[in-house]
């Protein structure tokens, strides 16, 4: 039964994407059979793994609105053990129409218990909103990432985000997790990124904030603009590096949720 990873954070520009394409192909590099739906309008996880949304059948949007099933949605990447479930524009009409539905907010997580036991991993990239559609997301998750940059907006959106994540424990989903917190873009000649970093850490017990950091990399940026996974684009680049870490780390986690909740993966 493949574990369910939500990348979650309200707040854009905070490499929330890019972590979820990255971990996405370190996981696949580690042998891990990985799914990622892209649950954001933006479709920036589906433009990283080089897919044309122009042409696209079926996404994510026809999926939480019951007009595909999920499997059908899915379609495999260029890279190894990495199969995808796309997004286009088209998803941001999903929004209005979920809040007529009844368990409006329980449609991904429907879809996603179709298809999990196909996979190791599923990650979920979400959107930056707190709004029903990455509600749905919360609510399908059994853990989640947070990227966060070391800025003082980023720290103010996630005690909001902590908010949202209590509410969807309490209302919605009892098991749901935060595996990590992950400090992105981190440029450690700001001493007040190192200011941050250190209130963070003490607000949240030890483990909650991942030891692998993600630097500052023009790479990072070029692998995107190639529509590529900087792991695939340039192996040997400080940004690569980091996110194999990462991967490693999170895989880890992984099989310690695995003992505790008696699954094998």
């Amino acid at each position: 039964m493949g574990i369910i990873i939500g990348v979650v954070n309200q707040k854009g520009g905070v490499g929330k994407t890019t972590t979820a394409v990255n971990i996405a192909a370190g996981l696949g590099a580690l042998g891990k059979k990985v799914l990622i739906i892209d649950f954001d309008p933006q479709g920036n996880s589906t433009t990283g793994f080089g897919i044309k949304k122009k042409t696209l059948d079926m996404t994510t949007y026809e999926v939480v609105t019951g007009k595909c099933r999920p499997q059908d949605a899915i379609i495999e990447t260029r890279y190894k053990n990495i199969s995808i479930m796309p997004a286009s524009s088209k998803l941001s009409e999903a929004e209005p129409q979920l809040t007529n539905m009844e368990q409006k907010h329980l449609q991904m997580r429907k879809a996603v218990l179709q298809i999990r036991d196909s996979y190791d991993v599923v990650i979920i990239d979400t959107l930056p909103s707190l709004g029903i559609l990455a509600v749905n997301a919360l609510v399908a998750c059994d853990t989640i990432i947070i990227p966060m940059v070391c800025e003082h907006f980023a720290r103010e959106g996630l005690a909001q985000l902590m908010y949202t994540i209590k509410s969807v424990k309490q209302k919605s989903n009892r098991s749901l997790t935060i595996m990590g917190i992950v400090f992105t873009m981190v440029d450690k000649r700001l001493t007040s990124g190192a200011e941050i970093k250190n209130d963070i850490k003490g607000a949240f017990d030890k483990k909650s904030v991942f030891k692998t950091e993600i630097p500052r990399n023009v790479k990072i940026s070029e692998a995107q603009s190639h529509g590529e996974p900087v792991l695939n684009y340039d192996k040997g680049s400080k940004g690569s590096e980091a996110y194999m870490k990462l991967s490693k780390e999170i895989l880890a986690r992984c099989r310690e949720m695995e003992k505790l909740n008696g699954t094998k993966n």
